[in-house]
């Protein structure tokens, strides 16, 4: 019999981290991840989150895939230094959850960003000539005050994706509705909180929540190995990963883009 994949991975415990701000890229590689933790047979997967959230669509796609590879991969999700908002969303896909006493988490609720430069560009003697279809087609514009009826129709979309989130919430944690929402005002809370309000499982470190998994599909803890599961880095990218300098630029500009890119969207995300 040829095996499609080494039988070694079924002795083996896959790991993925989600790290930063949850958006276009970070969905991708977790999902090839997850894709390739469902090919390779691995019994568990380790789960490492920390981040402060990111769009509603991402965190959407990222959750629903972990909730299919629920049924045949034990998930164990570890909660790092930060994981709100859209990571707290995320962590609902795994089985059990596991957080350090000090992690901040939380902050469960929709925030949509618009900006208003409307008496810079005065002063600078600019102004746009907008024809539009309809008169809601160029809402959130950055060049004018939002009206009352803009308002409300923003309004009743965040309420809705707000919705969804406490659904889903009190779905994986087998919580009352109501009882989700009693919290789920945006406010952040530490891991110990989260663990007396049935948020997360367990307290402990993400080697705890290695041990765990390992537990789930009875293997030895001290004898199993963890394959991170990562997409390699091209060799221009280990060049300018190993310029500091580099480093901060880029980050600086991954952060300008995805404040320009995700205006106006719905976002799962904590601002501190």
């Amino acid at each position: 019999m040829i095996w499609p994949f080494k039988p070694r991975y079924r002795k083996q415990i896959a790991r993925i981290e989600i790290n930063g701000v949850i958006a276009r890229d970070i969905r991708k590689r977790v999902l090839e991840a997850l894709k390739t933790v469902e090919e390779r047979k691995f019994p568990a997967l380790l789960l490492r989150i920390d981040s402060p959230g990111g769009t509603v669509a991402d965190s959407q796609e990222i959750y629903s895939a972990l909730k299919i590879l629920q049924e045949k991969v034990k998930i164990v999700a570890s909660f790092g230094n930060i994981s709100a908002s859209g990571g707290v969303y995320i962590g609902m896909g795994a089985q059990h959850i596991i957080s350090n006493p000090g992690t901040i988490t939380g902050s469960i609720g929709v925030i949509l960003r618009g900006n208003n430069i409307e008496r810079l560009l005065e002063r600078v003697g600019v102004s746009f000539k907008v024809v539009k279809s309809g008169p809601y087609k160029d809402i959130l514009a950055f060049d004018r005050e939002m009206t009352a009826p803009e308002k409300q129709i923003l309004q009743e979309l965040i309420d809705v994706s707000y919705q969804q989130f406490v659904r889903t919430v009190a779905e994986a944690r087998n919580l009352a509705v109501e009882t989700v929402r009693s919290f789920a005002d945006g406010r952040i809370f530490t891991g110990e909180q989260a663990l007396e309000l049935g948020v997360v499982d367990r307290l402990g470190t993400e080697e705890d929540a290695r041990k765990w998994a390992c537990e789930l599909v009875n293997l030895d803890p001290e004898k199993t190995q963890c394959c991170t599961l990562e997409k390699p880095k091209s060799l221009l990218n280990r060049v300018l990963s190993s310029n500091q300098v580099s480093s901060k630029l880029s980050a600086a500009q991954k952060m300008v883009e995805f404040e320009v890119s995700t205006n106006g969207l719905p976002m799962w995300l904590y601002r501190p």
